[in-house]
């Protein structure tokens, strides 16, 4: 009589984004989470947050130890910086939960499309030579993080006739104001801001203030769009894979 076969449940998504006080960033974050759950039914999919929003990804990590469950914790941040290299590593290690800590989601080329298509969105056609687009992230005080998204410019540059130039809402240079000259000096005559941000919040709104005083239009965040939803997911499959061959 053949045995009857033990299916372990696949560990837990667990979401880890960095929260926020404005309730829009909770918003898509919880929007994703659903996403997920088209995409992979079955899937036991949580959002949580490292700081301003509840629930804590430390409670969520608890709770899932407690069923005696494992998880993977995707770090919903587009740079691997401080919160993705030291505040959630902490958090995983004081939970007692069996984790893997996933990759950022980075510069990841379905984001880049989905930025390109952010913009025409907003009317901007990628064949138009004329064009410049400050693509603003929120900065680190990383180099290293940094140095990888300015590499932002370049790649949205080889898909499309623009100018790019990367600016930072915080931290290092250029600013805005700095990285639309650049534009005009490289002969761009329409310009646009494109916010590398998976959602609004309060750092999208002073861009958006900054953007509006020179007089230069601004494209949506990233959002809650099945291209993020669908790299969240990716980077969830590539740390199980990674756990297999370990």
């Amino acid at each position: 009589m053949r045995a009857a076969r033990v299916v372990t449940p696949a560990p837990s998504l667990i979401l880890a984004a960095h929260g926020s006080v404005d309730p829009r960033s909770t918003a898509v974050a919880e929007a994703l989470a659903g996403r997920i759950r088209r995409l992979r039914p079955g899937l036991d999919v949580r959002a949580a947050f490292l700081e301003k929003s509840a629930p804590f990804v430390g409670d969520v990590l608890a709770e899932v130890a407690a069923t005696g469950g494992s998880a993977v914790a995707v770090p919903m941040l587009l740079a691997s910086a401080h919160h993705a290299g030291v505040d959630l590593p902490s958090v995983i290690e004081r939970s007692g939960a069996v984790v893997d800590q996933a990759a950022v989601l980075g510069e990841d080329p379905a984001l880049i499309s989905l930025l390109g298509h952010r913009l025409a969105e907003a009317g901007v056609s990628a064949d138009r030579s004329d064009v410049g687009v400050v693509v603003v992230a929120v900065g680190s005080s990383s180099a290293a993080a940094n140095a990888r998204t300015a590499t932002l410019g370049p790649l949205l540059e080889a898909r499309t006739r623009w100018a790019v130039e990367v600016a930072f809402a915080t931290g290092p240079h250029p600013t805005v104001g700095e990285a639309a000259e650049r534009l005009r000096s490289r002969g761009a005559h329409r310009l646009v801001v494109a916010p590398w941000f998976l959602a609004p919040g309060r750092i999208t709104d002073r861009v958006a203030k900054v953007a509006g005083g020179l007089g230069i239009p601004m494209s949506a965040p990233l959002g809650a769009h099945n291209l993020v939803a669908g790299t969240l997911l990716d980077r969830y499959d590539e740390a199980l894979s990674a756990r297999i061959a370990a």
